[in-house]
């Protein structure tokens, strides 16, 4: 098999760097559309994928983003390897705007949004005790560091309903009860539709402020946002351009299993299941139905 990169840029970054023989694509999928046309083309002959996750003028908020249809287009297109980029706020001192965070973990609090493919007619569930692919992760990281980044290898995210920001209170719960490192809005359901998809999956968050909890910083606010975003999004256009050295053409099996997370996953008895719903896993679960 040959490794496909598929980058879902958040805030800030629309584009990849150096992208060959780059066309922008159509993809329906039985889940909606997805948040915009893929931007499809090769890096180091190593074929990538590139779908802003709001939609380019950012027209989704974090709920309307259509999760579903998002991963389906990309592995309808072959995708194999997931980065997802976001930025996020911070828990943690060390962890400031600016840097960014491979993230390991997450907590989801989102509540508004469809978390999964399956459902009756067809139930599945997939591991998430550890959400993100180690192999892609470290790759990332690998990449942030050859980009001059300063990159923290490890963090839990908080994913947030939004759209507001978090209040004080919320922020210290998360900061020193929950044990959270970053906050983002946009992570959950993506991370847990991309183990249902059989996707590899890695999580670059890219620290903008430190959410409210920080007494000399005050609360969060766009402008803030967007003035270190900028600094950001050149440094993840870097990162991005050089995963494909790192990861190769040739894919082989993921070492940890997210490309098999199916495998004993399925719980409905084959005779018991939707036609319906399995015409619409036709994409992410074809390897086993």
């Amino acid at each position: 098999m040959d490794t496909m990169i598929g980058v879902i840029g958040g805030s800030g970054l629309y584009e990849i760097d150096g992208l060959r023989g780059a066309e922008w694509r159509e993809v329906s999928t039985p889940w909606g559309e997805p948040s915009d046309r893929i931007i499809t083309g090769e890096i180091d002959g190593v074929k990538m994928a590139f779908l802003p996750r709001h939609g380019r003028g950012h027209v989704h908020s974090p709920t309307s983003v259509p999760y579903r249809a998002n991963i389906d287009a990309l592995k309808r297109l072959g995708v194999t390897d997931v980065i997802s980029v976001s930025a996020c706020g911070s828990f943690r001192e060390a962890m400031a705007p600016g840097h960014f965070v491979i993230v390991d973990q997450f907590v989801d609090r989102t509540f508004a949004r469809e978390k999964s493919f399956f459902g009756p007619g067809c139930v599945a569930h997939v591991s998430m005790a550890h959400p993100t692919c180690p192999r892609l992760g470290d790759a990332c990281f690998e990449a942030a560091e050859a980009q001059g980044i300063t990159v923290h290898r490890g963090g839990t995210y908080l994913a947030m309903e939004g759209p507001q920001f978090s209040s004080l209170a919320e922020s210290q719960i998360y900061r020193e009860q929950w044990g959270c490192d970053v906050i983002g809005m946009t992570n959950m359901p993506e991370a847990k539709l991309a183990r249902e998809a059989e996707l590899c999956y890695a999580s670059v968050a890219m620290v903008t402020d430190y959410d409210s909890w920080h007494p000399d910083h005050g609360e969060v606010d766009v402008t803030q946002i967007i003035q270190t975003l900028t600094g950001n999004a050149a440094n993840a256009r870097g990162l991005l351009a050089r995963l494909p050295a790192l990861l190769g053409r040739e894919r082989s099996p993921c070492p940890h299993g997210c490309d098999r997370a199916l495998e004993h996953a399925l719980m409905t008895a084959p005779e018991k299941r939707d036609p319906v719903l399995l015409e619409k896993l036709d994409a992410v679960a074809a390897r086993m139905l």
